[in-house]
């Protein structure tokens, strides 16, 4: 029997990983550009991480994650999102001490699971983007991580996309809401899915997230939480939106938006992309919140936080689409030919010299004739051609070859130690 990869896993291939490769540098050049700092949490935690952080009624508990007793019987998931093993670290390593910046800010880029049907852009494990941010309950915080997924969507390229925002108020406005979701629902119980049923007893939150169809006709006539915030609440999120509306950020104001994890509180966004070539209604490409309440649920201190998460594979998704020209691949600088004995170490010498000066330089490690080595240059996309060969050595002389229009220049192999003011000569 060939062996093959599990359902619902992909293999990202050479050709492929450049462009995860490029988007993911772009990423972290933009995190580093607003102080966030990377950090890398396991692959696994114990289930319990994932329970009171996302819910048990919640989705991704109830049937998606990936969870087993390990050996020694310890009760072990695979990390369905990336806040909860942050929040975890974050107590466990004392990152709230008092010598440590506030706010704390922290990125991640990493592989995720959840067990769910494959479908473009979603994987069983899949890769997911995000940011944290410990330690400030002002509005501009919530503003500025905003800001950054908007600049962020904007810097990849992507288009057509629409920021949905909501305001989950304060525990005591939850509580309200609660209440109001019961007496609203329990009436039509028998009439519910039996997800909803059971989660109406639990979180009736999370019947408002529901894509069943035996549910979705009564959310429209559900209570709306805007109508339960109290003036704190209510002042914190039109602070929000009038400073989004003078940064000339647009906005949807979507009363139906509620996440679909336990931990977040107050507000909540998600940018959506309209792309009829994609999908055939607006789609979710990044989300986020504040969850105020986390770290105590994780016995730390008292602590704010906000942040938000992209799924990697549906944003890749979206920019081959919307944005191809990022992925064109750009080729290598230098392939170096040689012909003639004893050229071999001199060709190593000089790969070494210029990719030390950051050029990407390849050679035929296969020594083949030189109309061969030509080739090969081409099917790398090499910009330069260096020939090199027993005569050229002797008389310390080299020759370089521009492949776009076939212009050529002599040079010292002296010249090779700046290769920079070479280049820029033979641009002009």
């Amino acid at each position: 029997m060939r062996v093959q990869k599990p359902k619902g896993t992909v293999d990202i291939l050479p050709g492929q990983s450049s462009s995860w490769e490029k988007v993911e540098q772009i990423l972290r050049d933009f995190f580093k550009q607003a102080n966030y700092q990377e950090i890398r949490t396991p692959s696994f935690e114990n289930y319990e991480v994932f329970s009171r952080s996302s819910g048990e009624t919640s989705d991704v508990v109830e049937k998606e994650m990936y969870d087993f007793n390990d050996k020694g019987g310890r009760h072990i998931a695979l990390r369905p999102e990336g806040t909860a093993g942050v929040v975890r670290a974050y107590v466990e390593d004392k990152l709230y001490a008092p010598e440590m910046a506030k706010p704390f800010n922290v990125y991640y880029i990493e592989s995720t699971f959840r067990y769910e049907r494959p479908q473009a852009g979603r994987q069983r494990e899949f890769h997911q983007i995000g940011i944290e941010s410990f330690g400030s309950s002002s509005f501009l915080a919530d503003v500025e991580t905003i800001v950054l997924a908007n600049d962020l969507l904007a810097k990849l390229g992507v288009k057509n996309y629409e920021l949905h925002i909501n305001t989950l108020g304060n525990s005591q406005v939850r509580q309200s809401y609660h209440d109001a979701l019961v007496d609203y629902f329990t009436p039509l119980k028998d009439r519910l899915s039996d997800d909803s049923k059971r989660r109406l007893e639990k979180n009736p939150l999370r019947i408002l997230d529901s894509k069943d169809e035996q549910d979705k006709q009564f959310l429209p006539n559900a209570p709306k939480i805007i109508d339960y915030l109290d003036q704190a609440s209510k002042n914190n999120f039109n602070q929000i939106i009038q400073m989004l509306d003078q940064l000339d950020i647009h906005y949807v104001i979507d009363n139906d938006l509620v996440r679909g994890l336990d931990y977040y509180s107050g507000i909540i966004f998600e940018f959506m992309v309209e792309d009829a070539s994609l999908w055939e209604s607006a789609t979710t490409i990044l989300g986020g919140g504040r969850y105020d309440h986390l770290v105590e649920e994780f016995d730390g201190p008292a602590t704010p936080a906000v942040g938000f998460g992209i799924g990697e594979e549906r944003l890749m998704l979206v920019l081959q689409k919307q944005n191809p020209g990022l992925f064109t691949d750009q080729g290598i600088d230098f392939f170096i030919t040689n012909i003639g004995e004893e050229t071999e170490i001199k060709v190593v010498e000089i790969a070494r010299l210029l990719r030390k000066q950051g050029f990407r330089v390849q050679y035929d490690v296969d020594q083949k004739k030189l109309k061969a080595q030509f080739k090969k240059a081409d099917r790398v996309k090499a910009k330069y051609v260096i020939t090199i060969g027993a005569k050229e050595i002797a008389e310390g002389k080299l020759n370089i070859k521009r492949l776009a229009d076939g212009q050529k220049i002599d040079l010292l192999l002296s010249d090779l130690a700046n290769m920079h003011s070479v280049l820029e000569h033979l641009k002009d």
